[in-house]
């Protein structure tokens, strides 16, 4: 018996991460007892005292704050059951799959400082600093305007919000357009590529697609889509593997559980998406023929 704890599944990564996870395990023969948080901190940490309760072989956690959950992360490894994670980094944790979050934000910051001539003012969504795998990609793109000081964040950041995060995001960067004037603000930042949507749909509609983009991480269908289409102001995406990320993650469990070792981290390869490149990134996504 496994358990398996997902922060939330109305995202397409994390949904995506959670099925191909929960259906690989059934596939190598465990009986999957799953909790959703429903983007709730506080039901995560419960969702996951609740699987502890049930004493399984192991459990594998997918996502959340990482200083909300550590400590009942504590008490699962007290307890003696095998802890696995996807985007989780944890010392408490077997194995942690996820996308070599460093390198994806840093490419994703390189690109992004290249596109803009070196110099500029950029617009940072940084309201999920607390989740491991935002703040790897913040430090990644700090660490690359550390080197570029032509390039600055302008203050204050931005925070975006779940739920609402398309219309939240369109409103900000709204107004943030109307305070900074054409040339005063290059692009705009976020760890995930969600707020991109209302991002893309403000400065379009304000038309400075072609002096203001948005850069993001993950991937998700919709916002390649968008890229796609001419005109838009969507320039460069991290796309992850999140179906595989889970499916590699089963694995893990499944050989640990088995005897095997494993390492303490997994990565997967995550593909820097451009207007040029998108149609091709989308097929090897499987999310286009």
């Amino acid at each position: 018996t496994v358990g398996v704890a997902v922060i939330g599944t109305d995202h397409y990564w994390d949904r995506s991460a959670f099925n191909n996870l929960t259906s690989q395990l059934q596939e190598l023969g465990a009986d999957v007892v799953t909790v959703d948080a429903g983007r709730d901190d506080q039901k995560h940490v419960a969702g996951l005292e609740n699987l502890l309760a049930q004493e399984p072989d192991a459990i594998v956690n997918i996502l959340g704050t990482a200083t909300v959950i550590d400590p009942v992360f504590q008490k699962i490894s007290e307890a003696g059951i095998p802890l696995f994670a996807v985007d989780t980094a944890s010392e408490f944790v077997i194995n942690n799959t996820t996308s070599d979050n460093t390198a994806l934000g840093t490419e994703l910051a390189e690109q992004l400082v290249a596109d803009i001539g070196g110099a500029g003012n950029v617009a940072v969504f940084n309201g999920f600093y607390g989740i491991n795998v935002c703040a790897l990609r913040y430090d990644a793109l700090a660490a690359v305007l550390e080197q570029n000081p032509d390039v600055q964040i302008l203050q204050p950041e931005l925070q975006d919000v779940i739920p609402n995060t398309q219309e939240d995001a369109r409103k900000k960067i709204q107004d943030l357009l109307q305070k900074y004037p054409e040339g005063e603000v290059a692009a705009v930042w976020a760890c995930w590529d969600i707020p991109g949507l209302g991002t893309n749909l403000a400065i379009v509609d304000a038309g400075r697609q072609d002096n203001v983009g948005f850069y993001g991480v993950d991937g998700d269908p919709t916002v390649l889509e968008v890229m796609a289409q001419p005109g838009q102001a969507i320039k460069a995406i991290a796309s992850q593997q999140p179906g595989l990320i889970g499916q590699i993650s089963a694995v893990n469990v499944a050989r640990a559980l088995g005897g095997e070792d494993i390492p303490a981290t997994t990565l997967v390869p995550a593909f820097l998406t451009l207007p040029d490149n998108v149609y091709e990134v989308r097929q090897m996504l499987g999310q286009i023929e």
